[in-house]
């Protein structure tokens, strides 16, 4: 199994480090090895903050860093500015990535730091990320997936380092929840965390996606919340009628990944 003092090792050798940093596990793994393992001065972890970077998301990566003292930075992007990003085609992921790296690139070239690194890990080289091309493009590198690191290793690690969201489920872009061809706003941003954030109140527990089709949304959700969403449907109904969608939908089949490819909408 990886090790992390192999991750160690391999992170100071690529000199001065600078993370695009979430908060995610992945990320959360690189920031405590690297604030851990490398000499002072020689990693940050940014993070890179918009209209899609969830609240919950964004309070968890604050917690973590100020828990394991990770050298950290914030900035803005301004991918909600790219209309090419908010048209919302299925390589949406790819405008938003450049303008991160672009970003955090620029950061890099004024602080002296030698490499940029994500979190991406070896099972998602095989998954639908139009966002790893921008990587690619402005050098970005990937320690995890470099090494062999599986999410599984991941996870693993994280618990032995007493990272406390190494069971966490996945928590991707809000914009990640909006129908392709749908366009990416503001309000609808709101209207998919807001949503999410009261299903968690009532219990919610694990992977769960509230999918937004315009004036509908589609509930995905473990099987052992399925009970829970159908106790609480009229407050459910209540609550996103207040936000303004019109009609909700349980997903029988429960959450799985990727299914906004499968239902491609119309530009708004």
């Amino acid at each position: 199994m990886p090790e992390v003092a192999a991750l160690q090792s391999h992170l100071s050798s690529l000199g001065r480090v600078l993370l695009g940093y979430s908060g995610g596990v992945d990320s959360a793994l690189l920031a405590v090895a690297g604030a851990r393992g490398m000499e002072p001065g020689h990693f940050l972890a940014v993070i890179g903050r918009s209209a899609s970077y969830p609240a919950a998301q964004y309070e968890t990566a604050l917690s973590i860093a100020s828990q394991f003292s990770v050298p950290l930075l914030e900035v803005e992007t301004g991918e909600m500015e790219d209309a090419r990003y908010t048209a919302n085609p299925v390589n949406r992921c790819y405008f938003c990535k450049s303008e991160l790296w672009d970003v955090l690139g620029r950061v890099a070239r004024e602080s002296g730091f030698a490499a940029l690194i994500d979190g991406t890990n070896l099972d998602d080289l095989g998954e639908h990320r139009p966002g790893l091309k921008a990587a690619t493009e402005q050098h970005v590198q990937s320690p995890l997936a470099d090494l062999g690191w599986t999410k599984a290793d991941i996870r693993r690690a994280a618990r032995e380092l007493g990272i406390p969201i190494w069971d966490a489920p996945a928590s991707p872009c809000l914009s990640s929840r909006i129908q392709y061809g749908l366009a990416v706003t503001p309000g609808r941003l709101h209207q998919v965390e807001a949503g999410e954030a009261f299903l968690r109140r009532l219990g919610v527990t694990g992977d769960l996606r509230v999918r937004h089709h315009g004036d509908r949304v589609r509930i995905e959700a473990t099987a052992p919340a399925q009970e829970i969403l159908q106790f609480h449907l009229t407050s459910i109904e209540e609550f996103f009628a207040a936000l303004g969608i019109s009609r909700i939908e349980i997903d029988p089949r429960g959450y799985r990944r990727g299914a906004l490819l499968n239902v491609l909408a119309s530009p708004a």
